[in-house]
């Protein structure tokens, strides 16, 4: 069984109910819902939040595969973590060891079903213990020390021939139950990478941020 968590809190605090804010013609969090709900790998998706109004405007939607779950409110606080929720929901509801569980950010509404479902299948093949998604970065990086990161500054390489270097995009994340239970963390063990487009980079965090995605959402998705 594979199950598609989306946690979504009222209290962002740089954008006010962020999740539910229309984005290209609909509710944030619905994007990521509706690429989930036409993926055939995903069995079951579950939108964890603490808010009445996300609530409201999920359940308003005739979802097949989606249903809501009410997270704690110490678990929907600013300091409480992802895997505090995640954690929460594996144990009051029991999930089966062997579940896949794939936790979903809302604020990367850039994710299209094809990434969903070829990561779940690269995960079904049983190389790796648990996966992230990340973009290919083809900048210099530098530490404050003055020290190159990841290519030798005397031997500068050309676009063309430099590999870049893989930077976590935080659109999901994929494990078993078992490990979560086990490590109480998202990743575990021998971590895969699925590789996703260089305009999925970025996540929605700041206001700014929005009117950046929605021009890329409007290039690179609607526009197909």
């Amino acid at each position: 069984m594979v199950v598609a968590f989306i946690p979504v809190r009222g209290g962002s605090k740089s954008i006010p109910l962020k999740n539910i804010k229309p984005f290209c013609g609909k509710p944030l969090v619905c994007w990521n819902i509706e690429a989930l709900e036409k993926c055939p790998s995903v069995d079951e998706i579950v939108v964890a939040t603490d808010s009445d109004k996300i609530w409201d405007v999920v359940s308003s939607h005739k979802y097949s595969k989606t249903k809501l779950y009410r997270r704690l409110p110490e678990n929907a606080c600013d300091t409480a973590s992802t895997e505090s929720v995640m954690l929460e929901y594996i144990e009051r509801t029991n999930l089966s060891d062997n579940t896949v569980f794939m936790l979903v950010q809302a604020t990367s509404p850039l994710t299209r079903t094809c990434h969903f479902q070829e990561a779940l299948e690269q995960y079904s093949e049983n190389v790796y213990d648990s996966m992230l998604t990340c973009v290919r970065n083809f900048r210099f990086f530098w530490s404050k020390d003055g020290k190159s990161l990841n290519y030798d500054y005397m031997h500068r390489p050309r676009r063309q021939d430099f590999e870049g270097v893989l930077m976590e995009n935080g659109a999901f994340y994929i494990n078993r139950v078992a490990n979560i239970r086990a490590n109480k963390n998202r990743l575990s063990g021998k971590i895969g990478i699925y590789e996703m487009p260089p305009y999925t980079a970025t996540e929605i965090d700041e206001p700014e941020d929005w009117e950046i995605l929605e021009s890329l959402m409007k290039r690179h998705n609607l526009d197909k």
